[in-house]
Parts: structure tokens; C-alpha cells; sequence
């Protein structure tokens, strides 16, 4: 994979240093939208970026199980980290980052990861599986270099 990145450098770098610095930003803001759009996808699918399935939450003991209560659906795990007040792009005319900044880091390279933390403040340690939330793939090289022939057509 590193690989095919470094060869996707080479191949873009001469055609985009002939691009003016507004229009590099604006290439390069295009292109880490189209990541940002992407992962949220992955992680409203629930999904790795390699393509496996996210562990299974684990299983809640009923507090209270009363007649003719209406049960709550279980939530998708990171619904708002997701969204963009979390899920952020850092961009400049040379390079882009798409992730979380911020307090909310600590939490998704928890969950990245697979790290123990606390569950609440005074709460109890719980080692959380790895559900990786960001990657870089294989689609992700070829969508990158589409817009970047799309830009240059332009």
C-alpha cells in the first residue's frame, strides 16, 4: 500500500506543481472532502476500512425489565463522531489531513486502536476492541487520482 502511494506522489507531484498555490488549496481541499465523505460512509456502515465488520458491541444487562416497556434500539456505534464537528480536514496548498483534533482524538485512536480506558470518569477500565475508524485504501488511491485528472482537465 505504501508503495502505491509513493508511486501516486511521483506520478501527481510534476503535475501539480504546475498549479498555481490557490489552486493547489482548492485541489487539495477537493480531494480530502472526498476522504472526509468517504470514511464517514465506512463508519456509518460500521465497517473497517479494509472491509471487515466492527466487533460487536457488548451486551448490555437490562436495568429494568418492566411489561409493555418499549425497548430502545441499540444506536450505531460513533454517530456523532462522525459528523463533521468531529470528523475535521486540515488542509494547506501542500497537504491535507483528514481526522480527529482535538479532545475527541483521544477517544477515536481508543477505539482505533483497541486501548483500555475508562468508561466514565470514575467508571470502571475497559480494554475496547480495535474498530479502526480511518485507513487509507486501495479505492482511495484510485478516487484521488480521477479528481486529480478531473481538476487538471478543467
Amino acid at each position: 500500500m505504501s508503495d502505491d502511494l509513493q508511486r501516486l506522489e511521483e506520478w501527481a507531484s510534476a503535475l501539480i506543481t504546475k498549479l498555481q498555490p490557490a489552486q493547489r488549496r482548492q485541489l487539495v481541499r477537493k480531494v480530502a472532502n472526498e476522504l472526509l465523505r468517504e470514511h464517514a460512509r465506512l463508519i456509518a456502515q460500521q465497517v473497517a476500512p479494509d472491509g471487515t465488520p466492527y466487533p460487536a458491541r457488548k451486551n448490555r444487562k437490562e436495568l429494568r425489565s418492566k411489561s409493555g416497556r418499549i425497548k430502545r434500539q441499540k444506536a450505531a456505534m460513533f454517530g456523532k463522531l462522525r459528523t463533521n464537528t468531529y470528523l475535521q480536514i486540515q488542509a494547506d496548498a501542500d497537504q491535507a489531513s483528514v481526522g480527529f483534533f482535538g479532545k475527541v482524538a483521544r477517544i477515536a485512536r481508543v477505539h482505533h486502536e483497541g486501548l483500555a480506558d475508562k468508561v466514565s470518569r470514575r467508571g470502571p477500565i475497559y480494554k475496547y476492541p480495535a474498530r479502526p475508524l480511518l485507513g487509507f485504501r486501495s479505492e482511495d488511491l484510485t478516487n484521488v487520482r480521477e479528481l486529480l485528472l478531473r481538476h487538471l482537465n478543467l
